[in-house]
């Protein structure tokens, strides 16, 4: 059984890390600003407020936590996206200043800077929205500013190129910088298997100080 500080906990995918953790026994923390949007009753789960851009509220947040999970992402609406770089920077300032004890960080990552099998990445399709572009850019801008830290225990969970809400099969592949694409040629993943994902390497951690990424 894990400790675990989860940002984002009402968000798409936070809510199936949530039920994830939650479904195997873990003790989870959601720190929110708004603690009335989270009303799920569970005897494993405490609900406090914070800040994930206050490097002292998140180091307080993450005190005698085995891993801090941020879901923040841009899937939620316009006014996320720009939560998504900054955040990561914050929980980095944070849990740096708890020194040995501070616990592992696992950050919610998108599939913009995958490879795609023909070498270029996922962001340089034609046609995409100039929403989804800001997005993928700011979890890119997120990543590389993960692969400049040594001193905190980091990874970067990317989903596959289509990622959202379905059926839970416990199954999936993975790889590193490489989008994982199946026999049809697609590139999905639903969010109940990332969150599955999620918490398989929370408590079997292969990743640390990189980016994976997961898909069927």
């Amino acid at each position: 059984m894990s400790d675990i500080a989860l940002y984002g906990a009402t968000g798409t995918i936070g809510t199936r890390v949530l039920a994830e953790a939650l479904r195997r026994g873990h003790r989870v923390t959601a720190v929110v600003r708004d603690p009335g949007r989270l009303t799920l009753a569970d005897p494993n789960l405490a609900v406090v407020v914070g800040d994930v851009l206050d490097p002292g509220s998140v180091a307080e947040a993450g005190k005698g936590q085995d891993v801090v999970i941020s879901a923040v992402g841009g899937g939620d609406g316009p006014g996320h996206v720009a939560l998504i770089e900054p955040s990561v920077e914050s929980l980095v300032a944070g849990l740096r200043t708890l020194g040995a004890d501070a616990p592992r960080l696992l950050v919610v990552g998108g599939a913009g800077s995958l490879r795609t099998p023909d070498g270029t990445q996922v962001w340089d399709a034609e046609g995409l929205p100039e929403f989804l572009l800001q997005i993928m850019h700011a979890h890119g801008a997120a990543l590389d500013y993960c692969r400049t830290v040594d001193d905190v225990r980091w990874t970067n969970l990317s989903p596959a190129a289509t990622i959202e809400p379905g059926e839970r099969t416990g199954s999936y592949r993975t790889a590193l910088d490489d989008l994982v694409v199946g026999a049809d040629g697609r590139s999905r993943i639903s969010a109940e298997d990332y969150a599955v994902a999620v918490l398989d390497e929370v408590e079997h951690p292969r990743h640390i100080g990189e980016r994976f990424t997961v898909g069927y």
